[in-house]
């Protein structure tokens, strides 16, 4: 049986550190969480960055604008936050209601300041091998796989999914360390096939319990980016867990595997950027 990738635990160590560095500094570094409407999945997670940022000592701000707010309004906001010196990090919580076009919102922040890492500027970056802000997701990840001595260079790697957000970027973060990458999507043939090439394989396709014991190599480490629910409402990762522990020499847990660490390297790009000008 398989060891778990204890996501919770590892992101409390590093905010611990974090605190412990943002009370030294000369400078609070500045968080802003804008947030429109009420979508529920939105609100807890607004909610979670806001007490981890409070907890690690940021000047966190939440800004929540109202269902109807017009697209340059919501630029204008923006634009405000990329002037004000006070924050280092601006983050546009998504989905955005459907009369808000979300590239146009992404654009206005200014690179500087995307935390998030989603800005094509920084995703060019990324891609050229010059990463600065990097996508909080798959940087997360790394520092998972750097933490439990997961072995990289030269190992076969196989993501699920190719999202901007996750799939694609991880991509590019293992082939910086020299792993051998492949991406699988909704269209590949013979998914367990590829998948059970993996050494390391990561899951983000957002599928309740896809990925089963069929498709693992033995031994094979496994990320699942996935947050589900099931029909009982339960909460619940793309991987089948009690099925790949038994199979994966490690394998993270929904909850508490990606999850906080995701929230985690949001922090350290905002700390990062105050870094840079104290």
């Amino acid at each position: 049986m398989g060891k778990i990738i204890d996501g919770r635990a590892l992101a409390d160590k590093m905010q611990l550190g974090m605190a412990a560095e943002v009370a030294e500094m000369s400078i609070k570094p500045g968080l802003v969480v804008i947030i429109v409407g009420e979508n529920p999945a939105s609100q807890t997670y607004v909610r979670n960055k806001e007490l981890t940022a409070k907890k690690i000592g940021l000047h966190s701000v939440v800004e929540r604008l109202p269902e109807e707010v017009s697209e340059a309004e919501l630029i204008e906001v923006v634009s405000n936050y990329n002037q004000n010196d006070l924050f280092h990090g601006i983050l546009v919580q998504l989905p955005l209601p459907g009369h808000i076009d979300e590239e146009k919102v992404l654009l206005a922040i200014t690179p500087e300041k995307d935390v998030d890492g989603f800005h094509p500027i920084n995703v060019g970056k990324l891609f050229s091998g010059q990463a600065g802000l990097i996508p909080c997701t798959p940087y997360g990840i790394m520092k998972m796989l750097e933490a439990y001595d997961v072995e990289l260079e030269g190992k076969e790697a196989v993501v699920v999914g190719r999202s901007n957000i996750v799939g694609k970027p991880m991509a590019q973060l293992l082939l910086d360390k020299n792993a051998t990458v492949t991406i699988t999507h909704s269209r590949t043939i013979d998914l367990p096939a590829v998948t059970r090439r993996a050494d390391v394989l990561v899951v983000a396709i957002g599928r309740g319990h896809f990925i089963r014991a069929e498709h693992i190599k033995p031994g094979a480490v496994v990320i699942d980016v996935g947050m589900n629910r099931s029909a009982e409402g339960k909460l619940i990762g793309d991987v089948a867990f009690d099925e790949v522990i038994e199979v994966a020499s490690l394998v993270t847990p929904v909850p508490k595997g990606v999850g906080p660490m995701t929230i985690t390297m949001l922090m350290e790009q905002t700390i990062a950027n105050a870094r840079k000008i104290q």
